[in-house]
Order: C-alpha cells, then sequence, then structure tokens
C-alpha cells in the first residue's frame, strides 16, 4: 500500500475517538482524546485500568521505513534476539512500508515498540501513544543528522534559489528532514516550498536519492544520515552528487514503547535496550552509533516540535489530516 493511501487510511482511523475520551483527565495537551497526560511530560500516562494493560505473548518491534525494511531486519536481527532472550518474549520484525502505516500499527495495538522517524515521532506520540525513551548514540550523546538539499553533481543548480520552478522532492509528510522542516527552513533562505516549486512525495528518503541520481527529480531534501549510509553501502556515489544546503543538526529516530505495557515488563524492555551494545556491523550500518542512550520527548524533540510549529504545523490529529490532504492533492 503506498504512502498516499496509508496516509488517507491513517486519517479515517483517526476519526474522533469520544466514546474513548479519558473524561477525567486533567491535561491532555495535543495527545488524542484517548490518552492522558497527567504529569505534563507530552506522552500518554500509562492507564491507570489494569485492564487495559498488555503483556503480549510476542513482542512486536519495527524500525522506521527510510529505506527498505528487509534491511533493517537483516540489521537489527543481533538486536531482536538480545531483547528476546532478555524479555523471555518472543521478538517479532514488522516490515511497514510507510510512517502512516507503522504510526495506525501502534495505535492499534499491533505493535509494541518501534523505531520512528525524527517528525513521525510527533505523530506517534499524540496520535498512537507512543512513549520515546531511547535513541541510538555513543556514551558521549545520541546521534543526530542533517536535512541536505541535493541535486547531480552534473546538473546547473548552484543555489536553492536555482531549483524555483523545478522537480523537487520531499520525502512524506510527516517527515521532519524530508517535508516539515523545508517548510520551515527554506523560506529563509529565499525559497519558499509549494509557491516556488510543487511539492512532489516521493515516499522516502532513499526514493529521493536515487530519484535525483536518475534525473526523475532535480533536487530532493533528504536525510545525511541516509544518504551517508546509502554511499558508504557503495548504492550511491557521492561524487555524483552536489550539496546545495545542509541544516543545523537534528536529533535522528526514537525508540518508543506503546503507552499501555504492563509496567514490568516495560521497564525491562528499557533495561534491555539500554544494556546492549551494537555489534561490529550494526556500528558500521548506524554511522559509529554503538548503543541506545536515554531520551525524553519533552527535552529531545523540542527542536522537533519547534520546527513543525514553524512550519504552521502541530502533531496533532488535526496537523495529521491536513497532511493527509495535503499528500491526497
Amino acid at each position: 500500500m503506498n504512502i498516499h493511501l496509508m496516509l488517507l487510511v491513517l486519517a479515517g482511523v483517526l476519526a474522533p475517538a469520544i466514546g474513548n475520551a479519558q473524561d477525567s483527565c486533567a491535561n491532555r495537551g495535543d495527545l488524542d482524546p484517548q490518552y492522558c497526560d497527567a504529569d505534563r511530560d507530552l506522552v500518554a500516562d500509562t492507564p491507570t485500568d489494569t485492564s487495559k494493560l498488555k503483556s503480549p505473548n510476542a513482542l512486536v518491534f519495527t524500525y522506521t521505513p527510510v529505506e527498505d525494511p528487509a534491511v533493517y531486519e537483516r540489521m537489527f536481527k543481533p538486536f531482536t534476539d538480545h531483547l528476546a532472550q532478555c524479555t523471555g518474549k518472543r521478538v517479532v520484525f514488522f516490515q511497514v512500508q510507510s510512517n502512516a502505516a507503522e504510526i495506525e500499527a501502534m495505535r492499534a495495538g499491533r505493535l509494541h515498540v518501534a523505531g520512528f522517524s525524527t517528525g513521525p515521532t510527533g505523530f506517534a506520540v499524540n496520535l498512537a501513544g507512543a512513549v520515546p525513551f531511547a535513541a541510538r548514540g555513543t556514551a558521549e550523546a545520541f546521534a543526530g543528522y542533517n536535512l541536505l538539499v541535493i541535486v547531480k553533481k552534473s546538473s546547473p543548480y548552484e543555489t536553492l534559489g536555482d531549483l524555483k520552478g523545478h522537480r523537487f522532492a520531499h520525502t512524506s509528510p510527516s517527515s521532519n528532514s524530508g517535508h516539515m522542516a523545508p517548510l520551515a527552513l527554506f523560506p529563509k533562505q529565499g525559497l519558499l516550498p509549494g509557491k516556488d516549486y510543487k511539492i512532489v512525495f516521493s515516499g522516502k528518503h532513499d526514493q529521493s536519492i536515487l530519484g535525483v541520481k536518475s534525473g526523475d527529480y532535480d533536487g530532493a531534501a533528504v536525510a545525511s544520515d541516509v544518504f551517508d549510509r546509502m554511499a558508504d553501502s557503495g548504492e550511491i556515489k557521492r561524487e555524483d552528487f552536489r550539496i546545495l544546503y545542509r541544516s543545523p543538526r537534528f536529533p535522528t529516530s526514537s525508540f518508543a514503547y506503546a503507552h499501555d505495557l504492563e509496567p514490568a515488563l516495560r521497564d525491562r524492555l528499557v533495561r534491555c535496550f539500554l544494556d546492549f551494545r551494537f555489534t561490529p556491523e550494526m556500528v558500521k550500518g548506524f554511522e559509529g552509533s554503538d548503543r541506545f542512550v536515554p531520551i525524553t520527548y519533552k527535552k529531545d524533540w523540542a527542536i522537533v516540535r519547534d520546527v513543525a510549529e514553524g512550519a504552521g504545523e502541530r502533531f496533532s490529529r488535526g496537523g495529521f489530516e491536513r497532511e493527509a490532504a495535503k499528500a491526497r492533492n
């Protein structure tokens, strides 16, 4: 199912859940009605009704589909083996094809722990009850990335302004570097997305990069970590591209558990993540990251929320539905 259709499906799933709303909730913020944030940490609280807590026989895990999901299933195999042994639960890697599908799966209770891309993390928190607790990184800090604007080296484009009126790819409506950051940051560089060029959604960062390489797009906004990983693997050559713009650094993908996991299982799962050390193959695949490091959505995703607001959006149901409408058009 393609990204546009999944966005529409998810928008339909996100109909007002008035009947499920926690009417006694003192604070909800941007969270959907069935979630509550009484402690004001910006993420869904653990349900107080113990009948709503989950301790599944198998933990379903996935990672953001910025590239072919099969690549990540292989890369995470040493970790999912560790997680199974550490938690005493069978662990299933669930391949998803879009950010919308990943968010919908957690909201529907089919996904228990997942790595979400930077921008979709906000929608996952507010619409699916995801609770970010870790990011990949090193002993010093969590990993980050930059928004890049790339063009073919053989093209005549030298500045962002040169791309006015040309075919320019964004990735997906919920992506930080692939959509929201360009909306917030490009106008300061003299380029107005949607006005100076028509936004074309490629679906994924690797598809944008390969689209520039093939000439399908004149330029594209992509995440630097995906670009570097494709170059390091030999899938593309850095010398075939020109980088016209590099943004300030953003946090990379978050790892989040479903808010309704049984607390003892949840706490054990978090410990299993933080105690794991990446294999040499994972270190190479994740650009030097060798572990999961603790993060909080309230503190570490503040810059991402600021970018979204600068782009005129919030990570709310209304914001998601507006993005779904853009994808449909």
